[in-house]
Parts: C-alpha cells; sequence; structure tokens
C-alpha cells in the first residue's frame, strides 16, 4: 500500500490529470482508499477526523454540532455489519461525546470498533473506550481523561485545594501565600470541577462495563481499574500524555495490534495519510465520512483576497 510520500505523489498525479481544485482530488483519493479499507474488513466504515495538528488555531474539538456529521454518515449504512470507527481527534465537550456515543450505540449496538491511526485524546479516548475493542499501531496513542475545565485540569483544581487545605491547616501562616491562588478560581468552580470528575468517571465507566467487558463476571473491577489508570493525574502528569498500544494492554484495554493483519495496517495507514494530505493542504479543518463517500467537511472561510 502507498505511504505518505506515495500518496502525495498520486495527488500530485491526478492534479495534473484533471487540472482539478486540489481538495477536490484529495477527496477522490481518500474515498479509494476508504472504499478498499471496507473492501478488507467487510465492516462499515466512518472515518471521524479533526485538523487540530496541522491547523491548532482552529477550533476542531468534538462539539454538538458533530452530531450532524455523524447522522449523515450513518444513513444508507448496513447496520448488520456493525461500525469501524477511524479517530483522529484532541477530544472536546464531554457532554457532546456523551451524546455521539449514545446514538452510536443506538445504531450499531455493542459492535463498534475503534481504530486509532495515529490520535485519540481525552474524548477522543472515552469514545474509544465505548467500542467493543479498539485498533492501534504500535505508533498510535490515546490519553487521559481527566476533564478540563477552561483549560484548567478539574483533578489538578482539587488536589491544589487539598495542598492548601492541609498546609494552612498545619500553619495559618500560609493563607497569605495561598490567598492569592485560590482566589483565581470563581465561585462554585470547585463544585464544577467535582461534577465533571465524577462525570467522565461514570460515562467512561459505565461504557467499558456495559460494551469492552460486558458479560465478563469481573467487568465492573475491569472498568474500574481502567478508569483509575486513565484519570491518575499524579502518574499521568499532563493531560496531553500519550499512552501507546503496550500501556494500553498493562491497563486492561481491549486492544488489537493492526499489525498483526498486514494489509489491514497498509490500509489504515494509507487511509491515514489521505486523510492528513487532505487536512494540510486544502482549507478543511474537520472530515466525518463513511465508506460510500458520503461526507461533511468543516473548511475555514476563505479571506477575500484569496483565491
Amino acid at each position: 500500500m502507498p505511504n505518505w510520500e506515495d500518496v502525495l505523489e498520486e495527488i500530485k498525479n491526478k492534479r495534473q490529470e484533471y487540472a482539478d481544485k486540489a481538495h477536490g482530488t484529495v477527496d477522490e483519493i481518500r474515498r479509494s482508499y476508504l472504499s478498499k479499507l471496507h473492501t478488507h474488513t467487510k465492516r462499515n466504515i466512518i472515518a471521524y477526523y479533526s485538523g487540530f495538528l496541522s491547523k491548532p488555531d482552529i477550533a476542531s474539538s468534538i462539539n454538538d454540532e458533530d452530531k450532524n456529521g455523524f447522522m449523515m454518515a450513518v444513513h444508507k449504512l448496513d447496520r448488520d455489519k456493525g461500525l469501524d470507527l477511524l479517530l483522529h481527534t484532541p477530544g472536546g465537550d464531554l457532554a457532546a461525546t456523551e451524546s455521539i456515543v449514545n446514538y452510536l450505540h443506538k445504531m450499531f449496538g455493542r459492535d463498534i470498533r475503534a481504530v486509532i491511526p495515529q490520535m485519540a485524546m481525552s474524548g477522543g479516548t472515552m469514545i474509544a473506550c465505548s467500542c467493543k475493542e479498539i485498533l492501534m499501531g504500535t505508533h498510535s496513542s490515546i490519553g487521559p481523561i481527566d476533564p478540563q475545565l477552561r483549560g484548567i485540569p478539574a483533578i489538578g483544581v482539587i488536589e491544589e485545594f487539598k495542598r492548601a487545605h492541609e498546609e494552612i491547616r498545619r500553619d495559618a501562616a500560609k493563607i497569605a501565600v495561598w490567598k492569592p491562588i485560590l482566589g483565581k478560581y470563581m465561585p462554585t468552580f470547585l463544585t464544577q470541577c467535582e461534577n465533571a470528575i465524577k462525570w467522565s468517571e461514570e460515562f467512561v465507566g459505565e461504557q467499558l462495563e456495559k460494551v469492552m467487558f460486558g458479560g465478563e463476571p469481573d467487568n465492573r473491577e475491569k472498568s474500574r481499574g481502567v478508569v483509575e489508570k486513565l484519570t491518575d493525574f499524579s502518574g499521568n502528569r499532563a493531560h496531553n500524555r500519550h499512552i501507546h498500544l503496550d500501556e494500553c494492554e498493562k491497563i486492561g484495554l481491549r486492544v488489537h495490534a493492526i499489525e498483526r493483519d498486514q494489509e489491514l495496517q497498509d490500509l489504515v495507514l494509507t487511509v491515514h495519510h489521505c486523510y492528513m494530505h487532505s487536512l494540510m493542504n486544502s482549507p478543511a479543518y474537520k472530515i466525518i465520512e463513511n465508506h460510500i463517500g458520503a461526507a461533511l467537511i468543516k473548511q475555514q472561510a476563505r479571506s477575500a483576497g484569496e483565491n
């Protein structure tokens, strides 16, 4: 299967052949390989791709508007064939993530596999944990699921308050040190953090228990163990920490290495290269697309001076 440079060369050849717009030829090539992946797996495929790496200044995280893209992508699919969900996202809104997962389960039941060609972080990890299995390469990664409020780690806020309480309890003079630090938080923010943490843990725990570990006698214990590792703020150290295949196996997730099937690996990576070229070389910053070519592509607005 074509690698990164081969895909780029194919795009260039198509441009010369059809003298079409750049994103048009990229779309054609991407969809051809997406169709080949479907032929290999014999399962429905929906790709959910964010341009967060090539277009970091554009908000491309998970949001409620994405539901429209998934509804469009599910339409006309044979739901008895299950779903392989290709994920490349930095995460996003927890409520939107929960709603999208709920919708996909209503459409495909538990027969959903997450395929992570490179990164599915935060909310993307939550979606992956809501599937019966996660397909990853040795280069792929998920991330912690500790919630962020206004860009601040909720668990970090809780830990900071606990530390302040303990230090002030030991030495009242520390109030002067902690007052300006804790004063930066708005009223009720601590409660919001506590609620967000509880919501995140309960949602992912429930999904793991019912779907990935569904029917197993120790499903509750397994789900709790995974959630504990994915929300371990002190152990993970940062919200953007990359958790790779070998560690996913260690913490108990049901993962499958795509390297075990060479053709599958080649197809997944070629499709991934196609999406990355699409996001890098066109105004697109988010793509939700199925294997039969139905797609919602969100693009940057062009300024008046651009061609």
